[in-house]
């Protein structure tokens, strides 16, 4: 090969490596700035002020390792809260993805995740386990909680006013909300985000950043 082929070749071979890298480049490049918009966008945010819903009343069930969790493990801590089942063919795979978003942005916090299952019965502490670890959950800052239905489905509705129902008229499949819900260092709910809205965790994480401020530990 003569050398103005090889100054072609090595020219082309630039060319090359070049559009490569420019391509592997443009999705974390979007990444990042979606990342710094959704905490400008917080920021913005994070200054309004929050409402109260009441209070969550005193629970105790049992989380995926078998222990129990309820009220006195949450007490004095600021935590997130959804309603899920493993089984679920709608909605539950997307809000658990939404509440795993918040682990990374909050790992230097006490906000605590917790998630109740409205099909305890099929959701074992052995069946949320294995969901958690699907899900890379955080043992020691999210918990999956499993328990008498009655229990589960009177907290839903009483204490968060949620819609529930275990599905008996509808082929067996339960119904359930897809809102997270935002809960103080007083047991006091404090917001309600639709897992299922663009926003949601926008708008979650700056009223989280909000009580922080708001109640330090």
């Amino acid at each position: 090969m003569d050398t103005a082929s090889t100054t072609i070749a090595k020219a082309s071979s630039r060319r090359s490596l070049a559009w490569k890298v420019t391509l592997l480049s443009i999705p974390l490049l979007t990444l990042a700035v979606l990342l710094w918009l959704r905490q400008v966008e917080v920021n913005a945010l994070r200054q309004r002020a929050i409402s109260y819903y009441g209070s969550v009343p005193h629970f105790q069930l049992v989380n995926q390792q078998g222990q129990p969790f309820g009220s006195a493990q949450l007490a004095g801590k600021i935590w997130i809260a959804d309603f899920i089942y493993t089984t679920c063919p709608g909605p539950c795979p997307i809000i658990t993805t939404r509440m795993s978003e918040l682990q990374k942005p909050l790992e230097n916090t006490d906000v605590h995740l917790v998630s109740f299952s409205v099909d305890p019965e099929k959701d074992t502490p052995e069946v949320l386990q294995k969901y958690a670890e699907k899900m890379q959950a955080d043992p020691k800052r999210w918990d999956f909680l499993s328990g008498a239905k009655s229990v589960i489905y009177r907290l839903c509705r009483e204490g968060f006013k949620l819609a529930v129902s275990d599905g008996s008229e509808q082929q067996g499949i339960p119904v359930h909300s897809t809102r997270m819900i935002l809960v103080d260092r007083r047991g006091q709910i404090r917001g309600y985000y639709d897992a299922m809205e663009a926003d949601a965790i926008t708008k979650l994480l700056a009223d989280t950043n909000h009580l922080l401020r708001e109640q330090p530990r």
